[in-house]
């Protein structure tokens, strides 16, 4: 008797009649369970037919994946592979082209099934589908479907695409090459040579050289999407299978035919979107292109080399106007090279290529520095100019920044980092500008020197400004900006208040997310803390206060002390003099039992104002409070000294009476506990051991030689 969970309940079909319904026993034999199935319909020759998915994907079943069929699968009874891969292949050699047509179209369908790939390729199928393309006398919707069902074959893996003969190669190229051919054929091949250039070194030679780059880059201006996205699914196959020398061609040609403004104008441009298959293929080129850039990140300044000392020396005197140097003892010209450095923002002002020696930026720092004061010369001397004339402290260091800032815009831009297989994160200005690096860090130091003085920094506060910029570098390219004048504006206006607001907006965002279980939690707490904050009460009302009080005969106030006992019973009070402090409990000879207070009044209620009717300040009436006790007939009333004694004694006497505390003082309180304990309730501290007492304060050093001595810089 087969276990319950062996047994799957499904529905089998079958044109022109009745469903079956039966539970498919897993460790019966697949061949047994097709047999049952035509036995219910008296069909003869079981071993003809296979069982199929009737829905989404219609895979053959087999013994390998038969158990992915689950409870309520509808399952339809079909030819067998077997059968059905020589029918094809008859028919795709019938001499009547609309039989051969309609085989084809059905082999295109059923060749994505891995169990009749195999079949028919073992009939050598594929052979006689690659020599109908090299004869290539069928008509274009045959070809297509020929083409179609050859690449889905191939897609298995199960022939490789080294058997192909050059003729083959030569006929798919051509294809591709037409002036005026049929658009399906074009893409189908476009797809075909993609595969064949993936697949190894040595047919990437042959479609490299039987292709016509030029065709191929006008494909990216037609107006059908599906062949766009091929073609630059060849082009991005060329380039990143290509060797170190043969990628070179390949750049210089596609720089030349200005494959960039070609993408912009036709693809990204005129569409507005791209499909996510396009948006992969401009990553990947936006990528490959920027990595170029990868040897000058990792190769750090040679301080011997007098072409990179000169760019060096270039920058110190674009800033600064000096006098010829010819002119001055060579003590005094290395002076004041070592001044004008350190107001460039050097921080080894006596040989500033050991800052560019940290790898990265490299020397792509060096690059960028010296673009911006080559490019925009009027822009450059400002910011230094106007750094020098600031207080030390107060100054915007334009190579430590500048060194920062490429470092910075690596990382965002992934200079240096292989493209990954999934990713489509493109910058739509990568296709818009050359030389984005250099223009990016043009625009980007300015921000910086902007963002600096909204910030009212200062030397110790670089790392923060580099923090900011960075965000609003990664805000603004987030917007997918499609021009540098466009990111210029919007990077602009993106000042330091606007990054606040937008921090605390998120933060704001990010709590209402978090609201239903915060809230829960809160609930949970609000008890605990409740109770925290009555016990303080309490033992404020023990610890007692100084109260002032307002004589019937209106002369000097006299000032008494109340406290409640240690045993929460009786609320022990007395004049003092003006000098006590603390005074002991004994000492204060009236004295009212908890237990009869009947009421507590604040404000304009309380007797000793309404006594007073008109003639109270608002500060007075906000301060005073009483207690009644014995049937209502007596009061104690109380004018509290501040603001804190009153919610302090207020909330403490409702404690005693069993009523709510009210303050606005336990209302703040309470909302502080709340959160600091939620902060710490939310602290990841798995396995952290929380010690009981605060750890030891350690010894002082022996001496202080760790610290950085800045007077050595400045020599």
């Amino acid at each position: 008797m087969p276990q319950q969970k062996d047994i799957v309940k499904i529905a089998i079909q079958m044109p022109g009649a009745y469903p079956q319904l039966i539970q498919l026993d897993q460790k019966k034999p697949l061949s047994a369970v097709i047999k049952e199935v035509c036995d219910g319909w008296n069909l003869p020759g079981p071993d003809n037919y296979a069982l199929q998915y009737a829905d989404g994907v219609q895979t053959y079943i087999t013994e390998s994946n038969r158990l992915d069929i689950k409870n309520g699968c509808i399952l339809r009874l079909t030819k067998a592979p077997g059968r059905c891969a020589e029918d094809l292949y008859k028919g795709i050699q019938s001499s009547d082209s609309g039989v051969r047509c309609d085989s084809l179209k059905q082999l295109a369908s059923v060749s994505t099934d891995v169990t009749f790939a195999q079949e028919f390729i073992s009939r050598d199928g594929h052979t006689l589908l690659v020599k109908i393309v090299e004869e290539a006398n069928e008509a274009p919707v045959i070809m297509t479907h020929t083409l179609t069902s050859f690449m889905e074959l191939m897609d298995h893996g199960i022939v490789s695409w080294e058997n192909l003969s050059s003729v083959f190669i030569k006929k798919i190229a051509s294809f591709v090459n037409a002036k005026v051919g049929d658009a399906s054929i074009q893409q189908v091949s476009l797809d075909i040579l993609e595969s064949m250039v993936l697949s190894s070194h040595s047919l990437f030679l042959q479609v490299k050289h039987e292709i016509t780059l030029e065709r191929l880059i006008t494909h990216l201006q037609v107006t059908n999407q599906q062949i766009q996205t091929k073609a630059m699914a060849l082009l991005m196959a060329l380039l990143q299978t290509a060797g170190d020398a043969d990628r070179q061609e390949l750049f210089a040609f596609l720089t030349k035919k200005n494959l960039r403004q070609y993408i912009y104008k036709n693809i990204i441009h005129s569409s507005g979107s791209v499909g996510d298959e396009m948006a992969h293929y401009l990553y990947v080129l936006q990528s490959v292109t920027l990595n170029h850039l990868e040897p000058r990140m990792r190769t750090p300044l040679d301080c011997y080399s007098p072409e990179q000392r000169d760019i060096l020396h270039g920058l110190r005197q674009a800033a600064f106007e000096t006098e010829s140097d010819n002119s001055l003892s060579t003590e005094r010209r290395r002076s004041l090279c070592a001044k004008e450095f350190k107001k460039l923002g050097f921080s080894n002002n006596s040989n500033p290529g050991q800052d560019l020696v940290r790898t990265p930026p490299g020397l792509l720092a060096l690059d960028t520095m010296f673009y911006f004061a080559s490019r925009y010369p009027d822009a450059y001397s400002r910011f230094v100019l106007e750094n020098s004339s600031r207080e030390d402290k107060h100054e915007c260091p334009f190579a430590r920044s500048s060194i920062q800032l490429t470092l910075i815009l690596c990382d965002i831009l992934r200079i240096g980092e292989p493209p990954s297989e999934t990713g489509s994160n493109y910058h739509p200005i990568f296709f818009s500008q050359d030389r984005l690096m250099d223009e990016l860090f043009c625009v980007c130091i300015q921000l910086l020197n902007k963002t600096w003085k909204e910030m009212r920094a200062t030397q110790e506060d670089f790392d923060k400004v580099m923090q900011v910029v960075r965000e609003q570098i990664t805000r603004t390219l987030s917007t997918k900006p499609t021009s540098l004048e466009l990111f210029k504006n919007k990077v602009n206006a993106l000042n330091y208040s606007e990054i606040l607001k937008l921090r605390q907006t998120e933060r704001l965002h990010q709590e209402e997310t978090l609201a239903p279980p915060v809230l829960e939690l809160k609930e949970r707490l609000k008890p605990e803390l409740l109770e925290l904050i009555r016990q303080q009460r309490l033992n404020r009302l023990c610890q007692g206060t100084l109260f002032r009080k307002i004589s019937s005969r209106r002369r000097q106030d006299k000032l008494w002390y109340c406290r409640l006992s240690p045993n929460h019973k009786v609320l022990h009070y007395g004049d003092v003099e003006e000098d006590t402090d603390n005074p002991p409990i004994e000492t204060l000879q009236e004295k009212i039992p908890v237990a009869d207070i009947k009421a507590l009044l604040t404000g304009k209620d309380c007797p000793h104002m309404k006594e007073n009717k008109g003639k109270q300040t608002k500060e007075v009436l906000d301060l005073a409070f009483s207690i009644t006790y014995d049937v209502e007939e007596y009061s104690l009333n109380f004018i509290a000294s501040s603001r804190t004694d009153f919610c302090l004694w207020t909330d403490g006497l409702s404690v005693l009476l069993g009523r709510d505390m009210s303050s606005e003082s336990m209302r703040s309180e309470l909302e502080i506990l709340l959160s600091m304990e939620i902060k710490l309730r939310l602290l990841d501290l798995e396995n952290v051991p929380i010690p009981d007492s605060a750890p030891p304060v350690p010894k002082p050093p022996s001496n202080y030689n760790f610290c950085y001595d800045f007077s050595q810089a400045e020599q």
